[in-house]
């Protein structure tokens, strides 16, 4: 009994401290209760002293918020357990900027930098009870603007919304160590937080503890994987210890080590070998398999520390070589090479301790759904929370980490570049372990920006000393810090120096590298350049469309909020005047025009959903030429018209719908190459299958025009055509207009995979008007929902009005005709609310 209270009494003990705080605006003398971890934004509307900043147009009024400074205070009691413990550290995972930290009076950090972790020895400092701890969080933006003012030219930061904070043209962000997006971006509002956004831990312990565990996969195969690990140790006196390793998955150690560690910081080198091991795939591919390792530390023969890790065990490269075609860029995994399908991943919200876990789990679970393998962590956002690259590991997610740089240059020089590198080596070291990190890259858009966005060139013409100055800057951060800090804390890993990069020249060279392509978007080429434009890996590409009508109410509930140039629609619209009116002009392109805003919205939507598929299907049929596919964006960190394929409310919008089909692992895909219509069959698995290939030419009023069917080989990991013919003869004497070729591929197992080709544009195809049916089957958790109708219906439409809480199995489909359709539509409303509010429309129904 005596050795067991002893070895208990050894383990390290923690508290978290996020009871009792209170905040006021260091101008003001009332104080209100506060939540930690938590913002100052979140804690005014928690006291409604702020309305939501996401309402209509309230962001405009909350601009004064970041020009304060604000005092955080709490009071907490130290047990004698802890008490007596030789250590007591003080950790503050995440503070939002600048703060000074006191404690029972003494000052005790200067924290000025959002990314970075601090710890702080306070042993001496604390008492049992009442004890106050108080933090101080400076102005971001009054910090900021000497330094902007000292510097004699400008440093470019592109989508830093600085007039919108009433700051002209002063754009500070680039001069804080914080969220770029928080001062504004062309999808998001100006917000710029403050406050305790990460946990404050109280720590204690004794004679030695594990402060790191790195485990190195220096060989993995599946015959067997070879991983060394290093524990880091931190030793309060010199002293022997007992250090293993062991494998709590099948229940055995590893390996163990008898050392003698010395007071401060050891490294201790411990190896082992798993035959046959279990291996981690991406979605898709297998199974994300996790084992759970375990580090101990013993001495005397009592545990002392433990840290459990769930590994991933995996063989993961980034494979660029000289080719017939230029240079190849593509991952390869476990041996294989894999097409990475994908999306650009932002935070989910502008006040970040509002994304829950449940949030998070929706977030990547709906990556997942979508049959995707990768989500880029975009440079202007964060490095995100523990749980974002768990759930990564967990569902076979691939994370593509930008450094926390976005679309400006930065003065990385001095104490800031020492800040930055201290900030890389914490997050570097935090993610290292985990099986979802793919690559490391220094920025986003930055080298591009300073190459191809005519920056260079204006230094050049102002100064050429600050042009020189600044690339030099730029080459200090991006070629020599950055890199330094993945070779050392995460050797074998890749380092990629911006994106998109071909070369240190910032050439746009479609043969080699990474490419964000918005020609269309941005250059306002048709659709269809979509399926002409050839990247190695096109790592950003997208198109604009508005929020779900549903959507588009609870934070705009005014009908006079429902105009397309509304000042609110307006308002949240970050891309400019010329956003909502590129949207129109596409639309009225590509369709017939809308009948009111309602019909607008669901236009927009589809429009994008079908522009995004050209894309995606493009880029799958060129591999093994491209190998990678990563949408442009994944999610929305306020409500909002943008490029996002799940609005704010985690809504899917026509977009992710289509991405189902798009990435599924198996794609069947046509294309007209001349006069012929070509079918290609896309494969992602890793073994040959086989199947039933059927092609329907079919008109519009379900008349079967023409029906093909073969038996047909798809090959692994490849690209191929498995059918082609004339296209004229395929749709007989019909007009193109009136008709659509509908094929099926049907595999061994059953698993049937479909798309259509569409011989017309959109806005001459001649949809009838469409005459449903429908039938209402009760089910757990919702409704099973078959739809039947009597012709061809383009883009079948369910919405259940008022009701914001529901989720809908498929949607913006196009449905066949005299063929079923079963949904399922999950909703807690009963059943008699059910069928009074769920709506269903088509494309013909939209316009007059």
């Amino acid at each position: 009994m005596v050795l067991q209270a002893v070895a208990t009494q050894a383990i390290p003990l923690r508290k978290y401290l996020h009871e009792g705080w209170e905040f006021r605006q260091v101008r003001g003398v009332n104080w209100y209760p506060a939540t930690v971890p938590g913002g100052v934004h979140t804690d005014l509307m928690d006291n409604q002293l702020i309305d939501d900043p996401f309402f209509r147009l309230n962001e405009r009024g909350m601009q004064w918020i970041d020009k304060e400074d604000w005092i955080y205070r709490t009071l907490f009691d130290v047990d004698p357990a802890m008490m007596s413990k030789k250590n007591i550290i003080l950790d503050f995972e995440g503070l939002d900027t600048y703060a000074d930290v006191t404690l029972n009076g003494k000052k005790i950090l200067t924290a000025d930098n959002m990314f970075r972790e601090w710890r702080v020895d306070v042993k001496e400092l604390l008492k049992s009870q009442g004890n106050q701890l108080q933090i101080y969080f400076h102005s971001p933006i009054k910090i900021a603007m000497p330094k902007w003012e000292a510097v004699p030219f400008q440093y470019r930061s592109s989508n830093d919304q600085s007039e919108n904070g009433g700051l002209f043209d002063r754009k500070v962000g680039v001069f804080v160590r914080k969220a770029g997006y928080h001062f504004g971006w062309d999808w998001g509002p100006r917000l710029v937080t403050s406050g305790i956004w990460r946990s404050v831990v109280l720590e204690a312990w004794e004679d030695a503890r594990i402060t790191d565990v790195f485990y190195e996969q220096q060989e993995v195969t599946s015959r067997a994987a070879t991983v060394h690990a290093t524990v880091e140790i931190y030793a309060d006196k010199d002293m022997q210890v007992v250090v293993a390793i062991d494998n709590c998955t099948d229940n055995y150690q590893l390996d163990q080590k008898a050392v003698t560690v010395q007071k401060g910081v050891n490294k201790v080198p411990l190896s082992f070998t798993i035959k046959q091991p279990k291996l981690w795939w991406t979605n898709g591919l297998g199974e994300a398999f996790l084992y759970s390792f375990s580090v101990v530390i013993n001495a005397d023969g009592h545990e002392i520390d433990r840290l459990d890790r769930k590994i991933g065990l995996r063989s993961l490269k980034v494979v660029t070589k000289p080719d017939e075609q230029g240079e190849s860029f593509y991952f390869e995994l476990n041996g294989q090479p894999i097409f990475a399908k994908g999306a650009n991943y932002i935070p989910c919200d502008n006040f970040l301790t509002r994304v829950t876990d449940s949030i998070y789990d929706k977030t990547i679970q709906d990556a997942v759904k979508a049959n995707m393998n990768m989500l880029r962590v975009w440079g202007g956002g964060i490095y995100e929370n523990d749980i974002f690259y768990d759930l990564c590991d967990k569902y076979g997610i691939l994370v593509w980490q930008d450094f926390m740089f976005a679309c400006s240059v930065y003065p990385s020089e001095g104490e800031l570049l020492e800040n930055i590198r201290q900030e890389a080596i914490d997050n570097v070291r935090r993610l290292r372990n985990h099986s979802c990190i793919a690559l490391w890259c220094g920025n986003n858009e930055c080298l591009d920006a300073w190459f191809n966005w005519n920056w260079k060139r204006t230094y050049d013409k102002q100064n050429p000393e600050w042009s020189k100055i600044i690339w030099n800057q730029f080459k200090e951060l991006y070629f020599v810090t950055l890199p330094k800090v993945v070779e050392e804390y995460h050797p074998g890993a890749c380092y990629r120096k911006s994106s998109p990069y071909s070369d240190d020249e910032g050439t746009r060279n479609h043969k080699v590298g990474d490419m964000h392509y918005w020609e269309v978007w941005q250059g306002l080429k048709p659709l269809s350049q979509f399926m002409k434009e050839r990247s190695r890996f096109f790592s950003e590409y997208g198109f604009q469309s508005f929020p779900d009508f549903e959507s588009i109410k609870r934070y705009a509930p005014k009908q006079e909020d429902w105009e397309l140039t509304s000042e609110v629609m307006m308002s949240h619209q970050r891309g400019g005047v010329s956003a909502n009116k590129r949207i129109n002009d596409f639309l009225l392109k590509e369709y017939k025009a809308p009948k009111d805003f309602r019909t607008f919205v669901y236009m927009s939507q589809l429009l994008q959903a079908d522009a995004i598929k050209m894309a995606m299907e493009a880029h799958r049929r060129d591999m093994p030429y491209c190998m990678g596919s990563l949408v442009w964006q994944h999610n929305d960190c306020w409500p909002v018209a943008s490029w996002s394929s799940r609005d704010y409310y985690g809504r899917w919008k026509a977009q992710h719908y289509f991405t189902v089909k798009s990435f599924d692992d198996i794609l069947i895909s046509p294309v007209k190459d001349e006069s012929r219509l070509k079918i290609y069959a896309v494969s992602d698995r890793l073994k040959r299958t086989s199947g039933v290939l059927t092609v329907k030419s079919i008109r519009l009023d379900g008349q079967i025009i023409e029906e093909k069917q073969q038996k047909i080989n798809v090959q692994a990991n490849t690209s191929k055509v498995v059918w082609e013919a004339d296209l004229a003869t395929l749709l007989g004497n019909t007009e193109e207009g009136n008709a659509v070729v509908y094929m099926t591929y049907q595999d061994k197992l059953g698993k049937k995979y479909t798309n259509i080709y569409f011989p017309a544009k959109q806005q001459q195809m001649c949809y009838p008007k469409v005459v449903f049916s429908t039938n209402i089957v009760p089910m757990e958790g919702g409704y099973e929902v078959t739809l039947r109708s009597d012709v061809f219906a383009r883009g079948v439409y369910l919405t259940i009005e008022g009701d914001t809480d529901h989720f809908i199995s498929d949607n913006y489909f196009d449905l066949m005709p005299q063929e079923d359709v079963k949904l399922k539509v999950y909703t807690k409303l009963s059943l008699s609310e059910f069928e009074q509010n769920l709506k269903v429309a088509s494309f013909s129904d939209m316009y007059n």
